[in-house]
């Protein structure tokens, strides 16, 4: 019998959470030793081999020689997630479509606790970013999405995660987010103008369901060279807008 108790303060919650330390160590290498773990959660090599055990017999780690790997089981379970709302699976396409018309980086991304976290992305490496979360205030696409929000709602976020700086031009002072934000909506899309890193900017909109409810952003991406005049300000919006409203259509259908 397992001494693993279940309440919530209990053994099986520092349990569950070690299991998790693994994965997020595993996720990080290409193959990794249950030494390397050891060193890397800090946990006991008797604990790592405990919990690789159990996730190797269930498929979600697999095992090559004295090498460690994420299986493919976990896809499952991330393709579900990804696939949650229909309006997710309907994002994909226009993805696809806007990295290819504008032969830019796309992404659709939705929030969760507070960060953006994408679903789908066209462009350089776009799998590696597949569920990867990025503050939501120093992103276009984030900020098509704290646009849309009441200000209870956008103090609560900035409570919540602050406006950490990533470049020179990010916004961390409340009342310049505020400015911003009012800007959005009155031009109808976000702007992030070097603002999470250096060299990059782009441009988003909020995309909604025909039940009006928010279900994440649309941007585009790229070299802050490209992004600027009448690309950034008047082609770039209008062919997100058309996608976003694609999208609403398609769901109004389906």
């Amino acid at each position: 019998m397992s001494t693993d108790r279940e309440d919530g303060t209990g053994a099986g919650v520092s349990t569950t959470r070690k299991t998790f330390e693994i994965l997020e160590a595993l996720k990080a290498e290409e193959g990794v030793t249950i030494t390397d773990l050891t060193r890397r959660t800090d946990l006991s090599k008797s604990t790592v081999y405990r919990h690789l055990t159990t996730l190797t017999d269930m498929g979600y780690v697999i095992k090559r020689d004295d090498n460690y790997y994420i299986g493919f089981r976990l896809l499952e379970i991330s393709e579900r997630a990804r696939n949650r709302k229909t309006g997710y699976t309907a994002a994909k396409r226009k993805v696809f479509e806007l990295g290819q018309e504008t032969d830019e980086r796309a992404v659709f991304i939705v929030e969760e606790e507070y960060e953006g976290v994408y679903i789908h992305r066209y462009g350089s490496l776009s799998d590696t970013m597949i569920g990867k979360r990025r503050p939501l205030h120093s992103l276009a696409s984030g900020k098509a999405i704290l646009a849309e929000w009441d200000e209870g709602r956008v103090a609560d976020f900035i409570d919540e995660k602050g406006l950490e700086s990533f470049t020179s031009n990010t916004i961390t002072d409340p009342d310049a987010l505020y400015e911003d934000l009012d800007r959005i909506r009155e031009r109808g899309y976000a702007l992030n103008e070097q603002e999470h890193m250096d060299g990059l900017s782009g441009v988003a909109v909020p995309v909604y369901t025909p039940d009006d409810e928010l279900l994440g952003s649309l941007g585009v991406f790229g070299p802050a060279s490209r992004f600027n005049g009448e690309f950034i300000h008047d082609e770039l919006p209008d062919r997100l807008w058309d996608k976003a409203g694609e999208i609403r259509v398609t769901l109004a259908y389906s």
